[in-house]
């Protein structure tokens, strides 16, 4: 009774050697021979002796695409959604009009409220008389009528 992961002695092992192929290797093999068809490919190489600049140059290139990709991926998805849509110089005059409007409205609604304070101490002082006359009014009365 032998279990499948048990190596019994009747089997001989088999070491492979470096030139046979592995997954691992395979892989690495690959991998190695895309990158140098990239570099090959992406046309910066000339034939010129001077690789590492080409190297360099192509590296550059290709990043300068990425970000400007990047950065025209961003304003266009700024300009699909409806709250970005508008244009800087829009949207802050919009604000600052509003900001004027309301401002105006709060003080007129100010100036209208201290007119309103001012005629309620009227109102107060013109009904604190009224009192005091009604007062003396009943005084008069009460000694007429004894």
């Amino acid at each position: 009774m032998s279990s499948p992961l048990s190596h019994s002695k009747d089997q001989p092992r088999i070491r492979k050697t470096t030139t046979d192929s592995s997954p691992t290797s395979l892989t690495a093999r690959s991998l190695r021979h895309e990158r140098l068809s990239r570099l090959s490919s992406s046309g910066s190489c000339d034939g010129s002796n001077d690789a590492p600049t080409n190297h360099a140059e192509s590296y550059f290139k290709r990043r300068e695409n990425r970000l400007s990709a990047r950065k025209k991926a961003e304003e266009e998805s700024a300009n699909n959604d409806y709250k970005k849509a508008r244009r800087p110089g829009e949207c802050g005059s919009n604000v600052l009009e509003t900001e004027k409007k309301e401002s105006w409205s709060l003080k007129k609604r100010i100036s209208d409220m201290e007119e309103q304070l001012k005629a309620k101490e009227d109102l107060k002082m013109e009904n604190q008389r009224l009192k005091d006359e009604n007062g003396a009014l009943i005084r008069v009365i009460t000694k007429l009528s004894k």
